[in-house]
């Protein structure tokens, strides 16, 4: 029997506040054993702890996302390296560069990324990536401070900076994207790449994949569906993807290697 493992999912966000319980257990029912719940912002370290304190499924990452550095300051990045030192999440995450979003600071936003990097190698952590329109950027600050790994959350980069991501330590995170059909490039990596660097994830509530429709609400338990999508892409066995996929990210967050114990449900 197998599990899986949402390698990145916001089960904090507000839109989860009427039923968190009931998407927790319900992930569970279809075998999403590993939820991974990254913070955007100090605001909500607290949140993503009690949430992982409550649910034996649930593991937190935390760090300040690019959206968020607008609001936040040198003490923030205080707090966290404290928090690191406490709680010892498993990563350092959700952090990055967004210049996709108008009015962006990209200055602002490298300064608060490459700081969290540096907690990052302080604390020998692996890191959480949110990536838009700034692949190159990120590899730059990469290469330049070296770090465990991690993921590359919601990847849609070329098959050139896919490979420099993977030789870096990184996998690749996969998931509502690529069941939708003209998701062409997306669909074509997750369908070539080496099995190896692949992770599977939801973003829930956001990215929902195409049967939910473009304002749909996505949850962990379309984890199995989206696997789904991916085993029909590399011509594989559901349990083949489910396998492998949970290894990657035990290999690459190896802080939940404990989910190997913990009761798994069959898919």
């Amino acid at each position: 029997m197998l599990g899986l493992v949402d390698s990145h999912c916001h089960l904090d966000a507000a839109e989860f506040d009427v039923d968190r319980d009931d998407v927790v257990a319900a992930a569970r029912q279809v075998g999403v054993t590993g939820i991974v719940i990254p913070a955007v912002d100090r605001a909500n370290f607290d949140a993503v702890l009690e949430l992982c304190r409550l649910h034996d499924d649930c593991f937190p990452a935390l760090g300040i996302h690019p959206m968020y550095v607008d609001h936040s300051t040198p003490a923030d990045l205080a707090v966290l390296e404290q928090v690191l030192a406490d709680q010892r999440p498993i990563a350092v995450g959700e952090i990055g560069l967004d210049f996709f979003v108008e009015g962006f600071d990209a200055a602002r936003q490298e300064f608060f990324f490459v700081e969290q990097l540096k907690l990052a190698r302080q604390f020998d952590l692996p890191v959480l990536l949110h990536i838009r329109r700034a692949q190159d950027d990120i590899l730059k600050h990469l290469r330049r401070i070296k770090v465990r790994g991690g993921i590359a959350h919601a990847f849609n980069g070329s098959r050139q900076q896919a490979e420099a991501f993977i030789d870096l330590g990184f996998k690749l995170g996969f998931g509502g994207t690529m069941t939708w059909p003209r998701a062409l490039r997306v669909r074509e990596l997750a369908a070539t790449l080496p099995l190896e660097s692949i992770v599977l994830e939801t973003d829930a509530p956001d990215i929902p994949p195409e049967w939910l429709g473009r304002e749909g609400r996505n949850s962990p338990d379309q984890l199995p569906k989206i696997a789904q999508v991916l085993a029909d892409l590399r011509g594989k066995t559901l349990a083949e993807i489910v396998d492998a996929t949970t290894k990657n990210v035990l290999a690459v967050l190896p802080k939940m290697h404990q989910l190997c114990t913990s009761p798994q449900v069959s898919l």
